[in-house]
Parts: structure tokens; sequence; C-alpha cells
């Protein structure tokens, strides 16, 4: 499930300082807003092995200096037979400052198997520290994403003056260390899944060494090539074949899919 998400995401970062104090970054979103959902099918061969759901809203919770935020929740879990031999319920959580689509808390909840994980970030940005929890201190660049915040700031990227070969790149935090992420963009294609025949732009990761991944044809993931950036489809190769993720349903989008039928 971590790989799959760290997949889906893309962008670069701004910075901006004063002689005085540090300026948070903002940055302008046409793409999402409070009340989207979107659930996704994990496939193995013919197999619904899982499910994913990501969704936006609102909540009383404010950032360090008073700011305005989103909060997005998201769950993975197995389906069916798969519960019986390695059982997935993951939570996510983090909440994303509306003016600069980055965090300032993340909430991490994993059951895998007989593997459990619990994670608590506050995200300090405006002192360019991440608190982890645990009593650690961290130093991070301004903006810094995390793993679900990383996926909207990258919706909220100029797609238009992009070039097939272009490469974007950004920075989060994750697991206590900056990863940096770089994507390439493919080219643009139509995609058929379940609900239909989309136009979409591809991207593959830009592999770096000792990932789990070799190849960039490894993974593949689309774009919905509109102003929605919703990834439709992706694709990823494991020693014991191809997982996909791929796009079921979908609520409260600002912007009709580009759903060619």
């Amino acid at each position: 499930m971590r790989n799959l998400i760290l997949f889906l995401l893309t962008g670069s970062l701004g910075f901006s300082f004063s002689s005085s104090e540090l300026k948070l970054p903002t940055r302008k979103n046409e793409s999402f807003s409070i009340g989207e959902r979107l659930r996704y099918r994990v496939t193995y061969g013919f197999i619904d092995a899982g499910e994913a759901v990501i969704e936006v809203k609102p909540t009383p919770k404010k950032g360090a200096q008073g700011q305005a935020l989103y909060h997005v929740v998201g769950t993975g879990r197995t389906l069916g037979a798969f519960n019986l031999f390695y059982r997935v319920n993951d939570v996510y959580e983090t909440y994303i400052d509306q003016k600069g689509i980055f965090p300032w808390y993340f909430k991490r909840r994993v059951e895998e198997g007989k593997y459990r994980l619990q994670q608590d970030y506050r995200f300090d940005q405006h002192k360019e520290k991440v608190d982890n929890g645990k009593g650690k201190l961290f130093d991070i660049p301004v903006g810094v994403q995390d793993m679900i915040s990383s996926f909207y700031y990258a919706r909220t990227l100029d797609y238009k003056n992009m070039k097939v070969g272009d490469i974007s790149e950004f920075k989060c935090f994750m697991d206590d260390e900056i990863y940096p992420l770089k994507i390439k963009y493919v080219g643009k294609e139509e995609i058929k899944i379940r609900k239909g025949t989309f136009r979409c732009m591809k991207f593959v990761p830009v592999v770096q060494t000792g990932r789990y991944f070799e190849s960039e044809d490894d993974v593949n993931f689309w774009v919905t090539d509109d102003k929605n950036r919703i990834p439709v489809l992706v694709k990823a190769k494991i020693p014991v074949g191809t997982v996909k993720l791929h796009l079921v349903e979908w609520n409260g989008l600002k912007h009709d899919l580009a759903l060619v039928k």
C-alpha cells in the first residue's frame, strides 16, 4: 500500500523568505475541495484484492498560526479471501493548509498481517521542523509534504506546460526521513478501465538506486487530462505479478472528468 501511494505523488516546492521571518508558500488550488471522495479497487490478476478510499472533509482544527485546513482521510483494506492469509486495514489522515497545500499534522495507523505501525507527526512548517511524536525533532524544508498531502499538492501543478520527458521533483517526509521523489511525464493516452475510457496523462517514477522498483517500466500511472488531475490507474510490477489500482467511484468533484465513453 505504501509503495502504491508513493507513485501517485509528484510536484515541486516553493520557498519565500524575508529578512525577519519565514513566509509560508501559497498555492492556487482549482482541482479539489471539501466533499470530494474517491474509491479505488486494488486488483491482483483478475481478482479484487483490496479497496482504497480517500476523501476531503471539513475540520475545525487549525494550523499552528490559525490557518484553515482540509482534513483528508485515506483508508486501505483487503477484500474477500485475501483477509484469510494477509489482512490489511490501514488508515491515513492529514490536515492540509488550504492556502499552501502542505501538511500541519499527519496520522498513520497500519495493520498489515501481523505488522503494526503508529505515527503521529506535527509539521511546524513555520519553524522548518517536524515532531515525530516520539520525542524527536527533524529539520525539514518549508512546504515539505507527507504521504497523503503530496497527492493533493501534485494536483495543483501547471500540467499545461509539461513536455514529454519533463521531470517534477518534490520532497516527502516519511518514516522519519526526507525522501526526494521524481516523476517523469511520458505523454497523453486514452485509458480504458471498468468505469469507462478516460483521456489521461501518463507518468513514471525516476527510479533511484536501491529502491523497491528497479526500472521505470515497473510502475506506470495515468492522471485525468482535466482540471481534476485524478489518478485513474496505477500499474506496479512485483516479483509475483502485477498489481493494479483503478478508480471505481467518484463524488464531489470540482470539474467534469475527461471521460471519453
